[in-house]
């Protein structure tokens, strides 16, 4: 039983949550329709297998098991079609991954198809896409794209999951293992790896980070990287490729999506909180323990301020006196920004160099933010000085807490602040300069 679960929390750690979830689904309905001489899934092989030390399994099989994520795409070239792709290869564009990300990867994919009169095809890996999402997402940022749309399930788990490609087809990637299911079946030449994080923070020490930076090191195709701050810390951490392979750009939070909403003129303020207990990166633990000291210490005082925890897979708590915060989960974009334009104060951890979408969400939308240093994010206030970093601390961060509750409440410092925000507010503006130097670059019909 013991090494069941830990076979279930490796592949929990490799894969994430969404596709484990599609596992178990899938587990489900296979063995309520699948004849008894059939065989299992070898995803499903290798979590039900009870250990058998008599039983010989080769190197190939135990290594596929264990990174079935990283399995090759599963091509075939056809005549060159009259017009260029732009392909994105992505796990998922289900409500629950459109955030951040994932946003900016079909953002950038669509100006890019439109710049090179190209059409884009959207491969997904661990489940079908939505198109109506796809659609949600272009129409709020008034992007249009020239040509309609086509989507491929290239299932990471199934052999019979093929599609055809050219020699001009371009490939944008979204991490390590989707690059690396591509480098095998596409030409290199022709990947563009959108990275937005340093990778290699997802894991502990092991294989997968190993796996990961071995990919990062790549020097047969381009980088394009969210942020100088994050492009800076990979360059100085020896990742040199990245310095002349790769490019940086800062994210946009278009008006019209971001913006202060309107509230009651009773209400209490509202204070928002990234809770993300399944990504560790966000210090989900931390950061309820700095929420719990700040009311205990009056710096939210509950009379005049209510909690909203924001994120997914979000467990039941309460804070001191038995207070229970509003939930928020499973939000569409639309609705995730109609909130964030009501949040007067928010904290939002990241223990990596980036400096996440949340905290910058919230400024582009009125409010103050807490968020955390980590290597050379140390100020960010050039995207607003309504952005206040403190150190990984319980009682700096509560510290800071009670400067974003002083600024919050001076309605004349905060509109100053945001005023004198900082961040871009156009996507085309932001990503001009990248896609004119890529479609010199690049091979499209």
């Amino acid at each position: 039983m013991i090494d069941r679960i830990y076979k279930v929390y490796c592949y929990w750690r490799t894969h994430g949550t969404a596709t484990l979830k599609q596992l178990i689904f899938r587990k489900l309905a296979y063995k309520l329709r699948r004849p008894t001489d059939q065989f299992p899934h070898p995803t499903e092989q290798f979590l039900d297998s009870k250990p058998d030390h008599n039983r010989a399994i080769n190197v190939a099989q135990i290594t596929h098991a264990r990174f079935q994520a990283v399995t090759s795409l599963r091509t075939y070239f056809s005549p060159e079609s009259p017009t260029c792709r732009v392909n994105l290869v992505t796990d998922s564009i289900n409500s629950g991954s459109l955030f951040g990300g994932v946003g900016t990867a079909l953002i950038f994919a669509a100006l890019l198809a439109n710049k090179l009169n190209a059409r884009l095809r959207i491969i997904t890996r661990t489940e079908r896409a939505k198109p109506e999402n796809v659609d949600h997402i272009l129409s709020l940022y008034e992007i249009k794209l020239e040509h309609e749309p086509q989507f491929k399930f290239a299932a990471f788990y199934d052999h019979k999951y093929e599609f055809d490609i050219t020699k001009d087809d371009l490939f944008i990637t979204t991490s390590w293992w989707t690059t690396a299911s591509a480098l095998p079946s596409v030409p290199n030449e022709q990947i563009i790896y959108l990275l937005q994080e340093d990778e290699r923070m997802f894991y502990p020490f092991g294989d997968d980070r190993l796996r990961c930076e071995t990919i990062l090191r790549n020097r047969d195709i381009r980088f394009l990287i969210n942020t100088q701050l994050l492009s800076d810390y990979m360059v100085h951490d020896g990742f040199d490729n990245l310095a002349t392979q790769g490019m940086w750009f800062e994210p946009a939070f278009p008006a019209q999506v971001f913006r202060p909403g309107e509230k009651e003129r009773e209400a209490k303020r509202r204070f928002f909180f990234y809770a993300r207990p399944n990504n560790q990166r966000n210090l989900f633990y931390l950061g309820i323990e700095v929420i719990e000291q700040a009311i205990v210490q009056q710096v939210l005082n509950l009379e005049h301020w209510e909690v909203f925890l924001v994120g997914k897979d979000i467990p039941a708590v309460t804070f001191n006196g038995g207070y229970t915060p509003i939930k928020c989960e499973n939000f569409s974009w639309s609705e995730y920004a109609q909130l964030v334009g009501t949040v007067d104060l928010g904290l939002s951890l990241m223990y990596t160099p980036h400096p996440s979408y949340p905290p910058l969400d919230l400024v582009a939308s009125g409010a103050v933010v807490v968020t955390n240093r980590f290597a050379n994010k140390r100020d960010l206030s050039g995207y607003s000085t309504n952005l206040i970093c403190a150190d990984l601390d319980r009682d700096a961060l509560v510290d800071a807490l009670q400067q974003g509750v002083a600024i919050a409440m001076d309605s004349n410092v905060r509109e100053q602040n945001y005023r004198n925000n900082g961040l871009l507010t156009d996507w085309q503006q932001a990503l001009d300069g990248i896609i004119q130097q890529l479609s010199e670059e690049v091979r499209c019909l």
